[in-house]
């Protein structure tokens, strides 16, 4: 054994990176925190989406038969209009021969626009009972309706029977629904009707506390005293027939211009407008039928915004002031436009939190279909990645196992082992131990690149100790690892040379394997089998899964296609020509072994995957050192691709590679597993708000597909299955953490961050090869 020490002279000066790291290891904390902020953001978007979404149903009680003790008896007798003027319950009746026409569960982009025209066109106000949530997604619709002189009122934000309900969320349905209509048609509101509710005489001991709540608050509740049933779809005859009052008697009429497939009540309202007309009825407002009566306007409502709000008189198509500050056009007994009393003009605060609120809606409504159609396209690209995988995996297996496959002539002649080493005391004497049972005649290298450990009179006292004379160890400055490996190649007496990582452990037929398709002379470098030794924690277990599937069933795609993108800095293998030819190791980026890789591609060279050559590799132990590890290779990675983006426009392999393994490194290791977490959250959100066992069976169809490949590698590489138990928990975890990795990696490159080597601790725990096995 030889020991080749130190250069003298003059510190090396900080390289580029090393004088960037300071300033780099200041920024990791702000980006890790924006890319978590960017999935807050788009989770909170979701779930926007999914609440405004909350599905109108049929019109039926949570509960019925409850008893009405509690509730007075000129209450249940009375009329539909029911206020608390002075604290005191009063209803009021809609007057003979007058129909005020009222309209549940919208606005709808269908339907309601034609209940508008049709009201136009007869000159017929309409009282509509807005959903919050619909209202927030279709304002414009908001807006025309009150422009036309039509009246609002709330029917809560979800359509929700506000008689189970706690005081807070009756609270928060009524403010949510203001606002909305704050920022969709610049007014608030004082009426009100409860999802579910009919005449008067079925208020019960359960709803009675709510609209006395809300009727303290100065909210007017509106009921009804005849009820068209559209929603039933029974035929537009039977609607205009259970819509029409019973002897010439006044009425709240209902009808439904959203919550459902409405077209029979498009038919039916211009006949029975005219029936009812033929019949001598005229058509007015909630606000009209109150001041017909002389019971006034409805009362300003606590928290529903302040501004003009015209008077009795204004809702009898006169100009007044009673209780309001400004004058309005109003609507006779016949239609016509108007601000209508029962309207409050949004000002302050409740103004802008409704604009707010309308501009979130809309950027819910891009936002969630846009990413519908994008994971939709990432998972038929995922799963098609799947198949070609699994399809090529097989003929790769097939065609390298053959009898009578052979790469040419076996290569016998000896080769250079390097072992970049910085503070490697605790898995240096193992990787020699290893070494010294290969069955390929080898020389081995060390390079210790400025350790502090003792790594180099620990690796001496080993190759003393194991009878080594083909070991040198050359000393140097620390430098970074691809300065060591460059050392290395200048130094390496063979043409072959092999690199490994300092803890990591070959077998003894691993060279031997993984140097035979040199016999190829198209080939210009070798990528072995790297293997998780330390696989008996929840962490080793995942990533040991994470490199049978993901790295090893990938690689033999890539060797078919010819378009290697990394050979594995833990075992890999270059003729020392080629490694020179494309420059040595290059410090441009953080992943010299991808960076090497896409150059021997550009220069010519083949790149071929060596399933038998197993190498066993410490990987991180805790989840901070993983992280920092992946964040270090997915970050060189995008350097290595923007470095050797010429290749797109490139002739022969280096074309190939660009045109081929380019784009599904991009798509596969850098956009779908940005997406992939989306997918995750959206799972949630179809499980939450759409359809729960679709979406469960939806995501355990993927998870046994996901299953099926990684069996199917596992099988290949002949390794146990127990491991794949842990796979479900590395999809809602360990996935989870690389996916936010990632997004960090993004988000440094798109910054202009940069990082600087990170030394992982090591344990040594990673000893022989059989003791790594199983």
């Amino acid at each position: 054994m030889t020991t080749t020490p130190p250069s003298r002279g003059r510190r090396r000066a900080p390289s580029r990176m090393e004088r960037a790291a300071g300033r780099a290891a200041a920024l990791q904390k702000p980006r890790v925190i924006l890319a978590l902020l960017l999935l807050l953001a788009l989770t909170c978007v979701m779930l926007l989406d999914g609440y405004l979404r909350a599905e109108v149903g049929g019109d039926q009680r949570v509960r019925t038969g409850a008893s009405s003790s509690d509730v007075p008896d000129d209450v249940l007798e009375g009329g539909p209009i029911l206020s608390f003027r002075g604290g005191q319950a009063t209803t009021v009746s809609v007057p003979d021969k007058t129909i005020a026409l009222t309209f549940d569960d919208g606005p709808n982009p269908t339907w309601t626009p034609q209940v508008l025209e049709i009201l136009e066109e007869y000159d017929v106000p309409g009282t509509f009972f807005m959903v919050g949530s619909m209202v927030s997604r279709y304002p414009d619709i908001v807006d025309d309706l009150v422009d036309q002189g039509n009246e609002v009122g709330i029917h809560t934000f979800t359509h929700v029977d506000l008689s189970y309900q706690s005081d807070a969320r009756v609270t928060r349905e009524i403010e949510q629904t203001q606002l909305a209509l704050a920022g969709a048609a610049g007014i608030t509101t004082t009426l009100f009707r409860a999802p579910y509710s009919s005449e008067t005489d079925a208020i019960d001991n359960y709803s009675w506390p709510v609209y006395k709540k809300l009727g303290e608050d100065g909210y007017t509740s509106v009921f009804i005293d005849t009820d068209s049933d559209d929603w039933k779809k029974p035929g537009v005859s039977k609607i205009i027939k259970w819509a029409t009052p019973e002897d010439g008697e006044g009425a709240s009429v209902l009808f439904h211009d959203a919550g459902g497939e409405r077209s029979q009540t498009i038919k039916a309202l211009p006949k029975y407008i005219e029936k009812m007309r033929a019949k001598g009825y005229t058509f007015t407002t909630i606000s009209g039928v109150m001041a017909e009566q002389g019971a006034g306007a409805p009362d300003a409502a606590a928290g529903a915004g302040q501004g003009t709000a015209p008077g009795a008189e204004a809702a009898q198509g006169g100009t007044g002031t009673d209780n309001g500050t400004g004058t309005g056009t109003g609507t006779g007994a016949d239609g016509g436009s108007q601000l209508q009393a029962a309207h409050r003009e949004a000002t302050g605060t409740t103004l802008y939190e409704g604009k707010a609120l309308i501009a979130a809606v809309r950027v819910a409504e891009w936002t969630v279909p846009a990413l519908s159609v994008g994971l939709m396209v990432v998972g038929v690209a995922v799963m098609g990645r799947f198949g070609m995988m699994l399809i090529l995996a097989r003929r790769h297996y097939r065609q390298r196992n053959k009898r009578r496959f052979s790469w040419g002539p076996t290569v016998t002649r000896p080769v250079s082992v390097i072992v970049p080493a910085y503070n490697e005391k605790e898995c240096i004497a193992n990787t020699l131990k290893s070494l010294a049972k290969s069955t390929h005649p080898i020389e081995v290298i060390i390079v210790d690149d400025g350790s502090s450990d003792g790594t180099s009179e620990i690796a001496r006292e080993a190759a003393d100790a194991l009878g080594m004379t083909n070991v040198r160890v050359i000393r140097q400055e620390n430098a970074g690892k691809p300065a060591a490996l460059n050392n290395g190649v200048r130094n390496a007496s063979h043409d072959i040379v092999v690199m490994m990582d300092g803890d990591t452990v070959f077998e003894a037929e691993t060279v031997r394997h993984l140097v035979q398709p040199f016999a190829d002379p198209e080939v210009g470098a070798v990528a072995g089998n790297a293997k998780v030794g330390n696989r008996n924690t929840v962490i080793g277990a995942w990533q040991h899964i994470e490199y049978v599937m993901g790295f090893n069933l990938d690689r033999r795609m890539y060797d078919l296609l010819r378009c290697m993108p990394t050979i594995p800095g833990a075992i890999g293998a270059f003729r020392r020509e080629a490694v020179l030819e494309v420059g040595g190791m290059s410090e441009d980026t953080l992943a010299e072994d991808t960076d090497i890789t896409i150059a021997m591609h550009r220069a010519g060279w083949r790149v071929v995957y060596q399933e038998h050559a197993r190498a066993w590799t410490e990987a991180p132990g805790s989840l901070k050192q993983l992280w920092s590890q992946r964040y270090r290779w997915s970050y060189g990675t995008m350097q290595a691709l923007w470095k050797h983006r010429e290749s797109l426009t490139d002739k022969g392999p280096s074309g190939r590679f660009g045109r081929v393994g380019m784009p599904l490194v991009v798509i596969f290791q850098i956009i779908t597993p940005v997406f992939a977490p989306l997918i995750d959250v959206f799972t949630a959100y179809s499980m939450i708000f759409i359809d729960f066992k679709a979406a469960l069976l939806a995501w355990l169809a993927v998870l046994g597909i996901q299953l099926f490949c990684a069996a199917y590698a596992f099988r290949l590489d002949r390794e146990k299955y127990r491991y794949l138990l842990m796979m479900p928990l590395q999809q809602l975890a360990y996935r989870q953490m690389m996916y936010l990795v990632l997004i960090h990696s993004c988000v440094t490159a798109l910054t202009g961050g940069r990082l600087r080597w990170q030394k992982l601790k090591r344990t040594g725990e990673v000893g022989t090869p059989a003791g790594a096995g199983g």
